[in-house]
């Protein structure tokens, strides 16, 4: 009896470890071949290899050479602009919206909730036409500014539900306790309710930067000259050319893509895994 609990024991772990290390590999080996193939010299990916022979730096000097077809120094500068400015917007919106539905009974609050529940289910790009047409009729086709608010307004739905749930898990008596001190709801708000959703708060500032630069498609609907792209846009520009696509050079440039992301990530880090399973876990 002993020996058999023993023998099923060991393959628990054992397939659950090779579990990890299949997905480990799944998930590196990408990320390796890509920081392989940017040390690689020539264009192509058919003689690239993990490991360069000759490895050298000049697909990454390419990208800062300054060549008017390659402006990524403007890209880079163009997507840092966007996903910081989304991010700060994301994250005060988001604050306002989940603090009055988590502390405020009003007329339509359900309906509004439903609502915010269907709009996760309808991708973005479903609307692009409406707002290409929108763009022109406001003149903010090329505007850094209308992708911004899009991107906003994208992030509120999916990221109120997160913070909501994890704000009905700090106990109102908090804000009872307070209200009877004389604070109103706009102190309650900045100096209770906010610092205690510092863990949440991360979660929607990490969607809220990295979203932008992962997005291709509404991008590159609204930005529509070479001087406003952004990075995605500008990369794919490499490897769309028939004659021309530098597949190396792309891979340098989305290397770099990855550094704000990890600093980004090292600052938030602390409160991040935990804000994410306590607002999914609470409704």
């Amino acid at each position: 009896m002993l020996a058999d609990m023993r023998k099923r024991k060991f393959f628990r772990l054992f397939f659950s470890y090779a579990l990890l290390i299949f997905m480990i590999v799944i998930i590196i080996y990408p990320l390796l071949w890509t920081v392989g193939a940017s040390f690689n010299p020539g264009n192509s990916l058919i003689s690239t290899s993990i490991i360069p022979d000759n490895p050298t730096l000049d697909h990454y000097k390419e990208l800062f050479a300054g060549k008017q077809s390659l402006q990524y120094g403007r890209w880079y500068l163009n997507s840092l602009k966007i996903s910081i400015f989304t991010m700060i917007g994301a994250v005060i919106s988001v604050s306002f919206t989940a603090y009055a539905f988590s502390r405020f009974r009003f007329k339509g609050r359900k309906n509004a909730l439903m609502l915010f529940l269907l709009l996760q289910m309808i991708p973005q790009f479903s609307a692009l036409v409406a707002l290409f047409v929108l763009a022109q009729m406001l003149g903010m086709m090329n505007s850094h500014w209308l992708l911004i608010l899009l991107y906003i307004g994208g992030q509120i739905p999916m990221n109120t539900y997160l913070m909501k749930g994890y704000m009905d898990s700090i106990p109102v008596d908090l804000d009872e306790s307070a209200k009877i001190d004389g604070a109103g709801n706009t102190r309650i708000f900045w100096q209770i309710i906010m610092p205690l959703s510092k863990p949440m708060i991360a979660v929607v500032a990490m969607n809220g930067f990295t979203g932008p630069l992962g997005d291709f498609v509404l991008s590159s609907t609204i930005l529509r000259s070479p001087e406003s792209y952004t990075l995605p846009i500008g990369l794919y520009n490499l490897v769309n050319e028939v004659m021309g696509a530098s597949y190396t050079t792309f891979a340098a440039g989305a290397i770099l893509i990855s550094i704000p992301v990890a600093v980004i990530f090292i600052m938030l880090q602390k409160n991040f895994v935990s804000g994410l399973t306590a607002g999914g876990t609470k409704g």
